[in-house]
């Protein structure tokens, strides 16, 4: 590619340093793809013949068989898959190959090729996130009811429902799917027609190659085309997000599958022994999903860092913007993967959770809430009176509701019987009907509206 401007030929440091090949191979689908798009545009527009584009068309067709069947080749010095596919052309189809990169660049087409396959990318995370949320959802259906304590600092706090609990992580995956979605609506413009830099002097139809190729329209401005790699970051940007998600989820779900919780049993198809301990069943999917966030966001800086003082338009930097999209990818649909089937085949023991909501005073709340309503107090004032009713418990190894009425009323003369009706678990959590709470009927509710979003069947 180099003779007609240089006297030698590259050095083996330059390349090594060049060639992308091994990395960049991935895209050999969208390559072609974009390739026989382009040909045609080309053909329609009378700008190479309509023979020579059916041979151009023809050929890159046996190639993509070659390539499926027995994988792209690696020769460095042809330097990345678009030369490779180039090369194998002018093998197959003779010169008439060269008609092929008329009115485009590599700036132009690694845009393209790059877009299609981040585009496909953000398909598989849309497809792996509504994935774990029908799990979430199906769980939650069928937990519904079922109570559990509810934390704030890792400390009881008030009793929530379990359903309640994993709804929380739809909510979080439902911004995540919304992100992916926009990034996507940004994304879909064709760089192809930009050229190098400038557009090109030839009569193209941007449009055409834009249609065919699944775009909503061809980008408007040439140097921006090739410089951007906003889509990249968008990408990188929403995995992040939803790696951050995953990670807290893999956090609770490890705890929870401690001893001292002992809230889950994790499927053992998604768990590992030890090569010392014949009793340990270790949370590594877990664990690994929670890793893989801090991977994923490493790639996001990474490529962050490598666009941040770029000038206009195209930099060899650029041919370091896809390791990090592949590998974060790679680990996203892998974690999503991953934690739809710790999801789906949890065993929740609620009565473990019962019994560990039942601790810590949960329902503190619910007795100041009663002394607001059926006394009449300030709710500050209620908070004292329950606070001095914590301490008693306390002093006397029980809980709120085990307060005898003597007890009761040592501590204020307006608590009665009636309060007993709501220091119960199930009281507690059936009293928090507002929107969005998690009152059972509240859970079904919203698993209702999450499951006809999701298109799930009832």
């Amino acid at each position: 590619m180099w003779g007609g401007r240089f006297a030698e030929g590259p050095s083996a440091i330059m390349r090594e340093i060049n060639a992308s090949i091994p990395f960049d191979k991935a895209l050999w689908r969208q390559d072609i793809a974009g390739s026989r798009a382009h040909v045609a545009m080309l053909a329609q527009q009378e700008i190479v013949s309509t023979e020579d584009a059916e041979a151009i068309d023809g050929g890159l067709q046996t190639i993509a068989a070659e390539y499926e069947r027995d994988g792209v080749p690696e020769d460095w010095d042809l330097e990345d898959i678009h030369m490779t596919v180039e090369a194998r052309l002018t093998e197959l189809v003779g010169p008439v190959a060269g008609r092929l990169h008329t009115a485009r660049s590599r700036n132009d087409q690694v845009a393209t090729d790059f877009k299609l396959w981040t585009r496909d990318a953000m398909d598989r995370a849309l497809d792996g996130i509504a994935a774990l949320q029908r799990a979430l959802v199906d769980r939650a259906g069928e937990h519904a009811a079922s109570v559990m304590p509810g934390f704030t600092h890792l400390q009881t706090a008030q009793p929530v429902t379990l359903g309640h609990h994993l709804l929380a992580y739809y909510e979080m995956l439902r911004r995540d799917s919304a992100r992916f979605s926009a990034a996507q609506e940004r994304l879909n413009e064709c760089p192809l027609g930009a050229a190098a830099l400038a557009g090109t002097g030839f009569d193209l139809d941007r449009d055409m190659t834009a249609t065919a190729l699944g775009f909503d329209r061809p980008t408007a401005n040439s140097l921006d085309t090739v410089s951007d790699r906003d889509f990249a970051l968008d990408y990188l940007n929403a995995a992040s997000q939803c790696a951050l998600h995953l990670s807290r989820l893999a956090e609770e779900l490890i705890l929870w599958a401690s001893q001292p919780f002992g809230f889950v049993r994790l499927p053992d198809s998604l768990s590992t022994g030890s090569s010392i301990m014949p009793q340990k069943k270790n949370p590594d999917a877990a664990e690994l999903v929670r890793g893989h966030a801090g991977r994923i966001i490493g790639c996001t800086t990474a490529l962050m860092v490598t666009m941040k003082g770029l000038p206009l338009a195209y930099s060899k930097d650029m041919q370091d913007d896809k390791p990090p999209v592949f590998e974060a990818a790679g680990l996203l649909d892998l974690c999503l993967a991953a934690m739809q089937g710790m999801i789906a085949g949890a065993d929740f023991n609620t009565d473990r959770m019962r019994n560990a909501a039942g601790l810590g005073h949960a329902t503190a709340t619910d007795l100041a809430d009663w002394l607001v309503r059926a006394a009449d107090i300030p709710f500050r004032e209620a908070h004292h009176i329950t606070g001095a009713a914590v301490k008693l418990a306390d002093s006397k190894g029980c809980t709120l509701e085990d307060l005898s009425l003597e007890d009761l009323q040592g501590i204020d003369s307006r608590l009665d019987d009636r309060v007993r009706a709501v220091l119960t678990l199930d009281a507690s959590v059936a009293a928090r009907r507002s929107y969005g709470g998690t009152a059972p009927d509240q859970v079904q509710a919203r698993a209702r509206e999450a499951r006809q979003a999701l298109g799930m069947e009832d």
